[in-house]
């Protein structure tokens, strides 16, 4: 089948629609600016601000910032204790972090299937994969949507795991009318520039474990402290400082804070319009039978990083690859999220295979990820919608 015959001819929109996008105003340049004129631009007071501030959007007790989302994984295992010989269950649905993490540290990831409706990972696929290694689950909030929170604690508290919620998509979500960041045994956040806010880069790891917290501040920097509390030999003199375990450089700057605290106060609106933008597509979508939208729990109330669309293939004409270019060629520059991670060559070569995650693997094949942020206009979202229904109706069987 021709590309042309798909889109047919003439694309619904002039200009490219990208899948996500960063909306920086004035107030962020300034707060940038203004930290760029100061004497101290790499771990100064915007990083203490911050980290209030995540502290009062979210309700956790403590929260560390770091370089990204990555970084914010691996020193939420660090600070569990996650070891060579453990074993850290997450979902194959997500981003190679969520599961590199483990690695990191020496252990196995081990991969949990999806709930084939909301695209989180499934309770009880978990169950089954616990073991006497198993330490930690890492649950991701797959497109912002809370994971079943209230079952995979009662599943760590059964089997005395660690829960590391990977809340990459999921700054501004609640569960059950709390606030992701302020449930789990810790929050890891992502404020890459598609995220909902950006620092350019950035992380966070959220806590309301003192013992984690202090664990996470060491990992950040080297494990290097000047705390006497913290020391193995304090001597008292006021320049002297230990190297207490083997920590890493995954500071933030301070300009990179200045802008997340300014991006912070703007959560409530962005917030707000992604969950407008989610609504307009549930709806124009809720009318094409060749198309699913992803479910959403009664306890999530989600501030949504991705809109997921899943094409029912069965009842096209097309493949996922030729309605995906099709898209495209309407100036929709839609993406696809995620590539299962045990599909990739490193994991590959690790003894991971095909056929470990069913439902995951189904999905895979089917969805499409559609543009979302928060400068998208009522007319961008129409276009695409409009698109969709173009490439539908133009592969449809008869």
């Amino acid at each position: 089948m021709e590309k042309l015959a798909i889109h047919g001819g003439v694309p619904v929109r002039e200009t490219p629609l990208t899948y996500g996008k960063q909306y920086i105003d004035e107030a962020d340049i300034e707060a940038v600016a203004n930290v760029l004129r100061s004497p101290l631009i790499t771990s100064g007071p915007q990083i203490q601000i911050l980290e209030e501030n995540l502290c009062r959007i979210t309700g956790a007790k403590y929260a560390v910032a770091v370089s990204n989302g990555t970084a914010a994984l691996h020193v939420a295992c660090l600070a569990a204790g996650i070891h060579e010989g453990d074993e850290v269950i997450t979902t194959p649905m997500t981003f190679a972090a969520s599961a590199n993490c483990a690695l990191y540290c020496g252990a196995k990831p081990v991969f949990a299937d999806i709930d084939p409706e909301t695209y989180n990972i499934s309770p009880a696929s978990i169950r089954e994969h616990i073991t006497e290694n198993t330490k930690a689950i890492v649950a991701v909030d797959f497109t912002g949507q809370a994971v079943e929170l209230d079952e995979i604690q009662q599943i760590c508290k059964e089997y005395n795991l660690i829960l590391i919620e990977d809340a990459a998509h999921s700054l501004g979500t609640t569960y059950n009318g709390c606030s992701v960041g302020s449930i789990a045994d810790m929050t890891a956040f992502s404020f890459h520039p598609v995220k909902t806010v950006t620092g350019g880069e950035g992380g966070a790891v959220l806590t309301n474990n003192k013992e984690l917290f202090n664990k996470l501040i060491l990992f950040r920097s080297h494990a290097i402290t000047r705390d006497a509390s913290q020391m193995v030999h304090p001597t008292g003199e006021g320049w002297y400082y230990e190297q207490v375990d083997l920590g890493y450089n995954y500071r933030l700057t301070d300009f990179q804070a200045a802008l997340l605290s300014s991006q912070l106060s703007k959560l409530e609106k962005f917030s707000l319009r992604r969950k407008e933008i989610v609504k307009m597509y549930d709806e124009g979508f809720s009318q094409i039978p060749e198309v699913t939208v992803q479910k959403e729990i009664a306890e999530s109330d989600t501030t949504r990083h991705l809109y997921i669309l899943r094409f029912n293939l069965n009842m096209l004409n097309a493949s996922r690859r030729e309605i995906f270019d099709a898209l495209w060629a309407e100036n929709i520059h839609c993406n696809v999220h995620y590539i299962p991670v045990y599909y990739h060559p490193y994991y590959q070569k690790l003894g991971y295979a095909k056929g470990l995650c069913p439902n995951a693997e189904k999905i895979y094949e089917e969805i499409i990820t559609m543009p979302l942020y928060y400068s998208m206009t009522t007319k961008d979202v129409a276009d695409v919608i409009c698109a969709v229904k173009k490439v539908i109706f133009n592969v449809k069987m008869e």
